[in-house]
């Protein structure tokens, strides 16, 4: 059903939309100065009034990253993958999302070791994830969309690696500018992998759950429609 598809194009267009207006807000109102150097995401939503905007923005990211990560894991074992790849993957789509709202909430100018670590749950583990469905995408059942969607994860997944890479580089070696570029670029990347699960999402039909007083078990048709069914 085509509404499920919506869901990573919400999350992609509304963060990045979000991100970069929580940053025309810091340039207006002078909380970055971009003549000095070009600020982190994080810089720009540390102070009032785009803090509060930063915040309702990460907080919304991680609700719908939640459920994307939750249908995905359910969409791979519906699909007869069902393996601990999956499980795994679940895990670590579960805690990166966590790491979003950590950081949205605990911005670095209040407590910045509380920040960096919803940065880096976010970062490496959310990094750890997409790799996990680049590999669960490939080893799948066929679909029409995979002999792209494989290909176009890979990449995106290489070139955010790279981007993690130089983005601590660059920061540990005293150019705070150029590892921000690598922020921004790196977060786009990860916005642009959500989007991509729009191509398999398209493919879910619905799901009903029936719930009974007694025993029940969970038993699937043809059709990839879950019902919970009474056991007498």
């Amino acid at each position: 059903m085509w509404v499920w598809a919506l869901l990573p194009v919400i999350l992609a267009v509304f963060g990045t939309i979000g991100l970069w207006v929580v940053y025309a807000i810091a340039v207006s109102n002078n909380t970055v100065n971009i003549t000095a150097e070009f600020p982190y995401i994080s810089t720009c939503g540390s102070y009032n009034p785009q803090s509060c905007l930063f915040s309702q923005i990460c907080n919304i990211c991680c609700v719908l990253a939640l459920w994307i990560v939750t249908i995905r894991f359910q969409q791979i074992r519906d699909l007869s993958c069902a393996s601990r790849l999956n499980t795994a993957g679940l895990v670590l789509g579960f805690i990166s999302s966590i790491g979003i709202s950590i950081l949205g909430n605990f911005q670095q100018s209040v407590l910045k070791e509380v920040h960096l670590l919803g940065a880096l749950l976010a970062f490496f583990l959310g990094l750890a994830y997409f790799w996990v469905q680049t590999w669960l995408s490939y080893y799948s059942p066929p679909s029409h969309d995979r002999w792209w969607v494989v290909p176009v994860r890979a990449i995106l997944c290489s070139l955010c690696t790279c981007l993690v890479i130089c983005m601590f580089a660059l920061h540990s070696t005293g150019f705070p500018s150029e590892a921000a570029m690598c922020e921004w670029a790196l977060v786009m990347c990860f916005f642009a992998l959500f989007g991509i699960f729009a191509a398999e999402f398209r493919h879910i039909d619905f799901h009903k759950l029936t719930v009974q007083k007694k025993g029940m078990k969970t038993a699937s048709d043809a059709n990839g429609v879950w019902t919970l069914q009474e056991i007498h």
